[in-house]
């Protein structure tokens, strides 16, 4: 019994590795536009899609090189995606068209991928082996899932703290006005947070693609997941992150063992409530002030 409780921890934070990935990817581009791109969900799945047509069955020597490729384009789509949903906006914050804009492009993107791979749940298999957990076969992908959220973490956290581009994107999230009377190119510098934002969940997708539901209907549970691990860590907050996810997740696999798998979005909305009811900045967001 212990056993199959540490069992489902461990797969816990890895699936929330993935939650908190997804949470990385909102708060680069909230803190760059004031925007939250709930089409994230759709272009995480993309990428498990990209791996099932491009490197399903393939060896480490094609597979890499189609992570890059797929990688790639899903953050130039992703750029091109912000570049409509900022289009008719004088400023990110002004309007609330982007609500409309980001739900849409998901619907689309599902929509798309419904018509040319049809409505069934695709099974990837990857390069990499399964390893024993306490005698229990567990797939490599979980520990690509827990790389892959540490990895990104530091290389979000090197450029944004260490690059002239990564600086001024953070700027963007303390005064838009400000950054654009210093001559910063405010626009520009938040379609590359909406590309960072595709690089990032795309290239995850598709390293974790064997051991999520790659199907067009799947990508609203990762996009609600995603969302309220940046609620649990703080919106806007990637260190929070690191907490949010993972304990969204050991909740829903803890959820799914008990009572079972459809009552794990209800169990995650559950936490979403209660962290917004005691802790409206998150667990380890601030409160920022407003002009009104």
């Amino acid at each position: 019994m212990l056993s199959e409780i540490i069992i489902v921890v461990v797969r816990g934070i890895a699936i929330g590795s993935i939650f908190s990935i997804i949470a990385m990817s909102f708060n680069i581009v909230h803190n760059a536009t004031g925007i939250f791109n709930f089409a994230q969900g759709n272009i995480f799945i993309l990428g498990g899609f990209g791996a099932y047509i491009l490197a399903n069955q393939v060896g480490l020597e094609t597979w890499i090189p189609m992570l890059i490729v797929v990688s790639l384009a899903i953050a130039a789509l992703v750029a091109l995606q912000g570049w409509i949903t900022l289009l008719p906006l004088r400023s990110s914050v002004e309007q609330d068209s982007w609500l409309i804009s980001t739900v849409s492009i998901s619907v689309i993107i599902a929509a798309v991928m419904l018509l040319t791979q049809g409505p069934f749940a695709f099974t990837v298999l990857g390069p990499t082996p399964s390893f024993r957990l306490l005698g229990s076969k567990t797939p490599g992908a979980y520990g690509l899932a827990i790389g892959a959220m540490v990895v990104w973490f530091l290389v979000l956290r090197f450029f944004l703290r260490r690059t002239f581009t990564g600086l001024a994107i953070s700027a963007l999230s303390q005064d838009f006005d400000a950054a654009r009377a210093a001559g910063l190119p405010v626009r520009r510098l938040q379609l590359i947070a909406f590309a960072i934002s595709g690089l990032v969940v795309g290239s995850v997708g598709f390293l974790v693609a064997p051991v999520i539901s790659v199907s067009p209907d799947s990508g609203m549970r990762y996009v609600l997941n995603g969302f309220v691990a940046a609620v649990v860590g703080g919106i806007g907050n990637n260190t929070g992150t690191l907490i949010g996810g993972p304990l969204v997740g050991v909740i829903a696999m803890l959820t799914a063992y008990k009572f079972g798998g459809a009552y794990q979005d209800l169990a995650s909305l559950i936490v979403l409530v209660v962290i917004l009811m005691l802790w409206p900045q998150g667990l380890f967001g601030r409160a920022a002030a407003r002009r009104v």
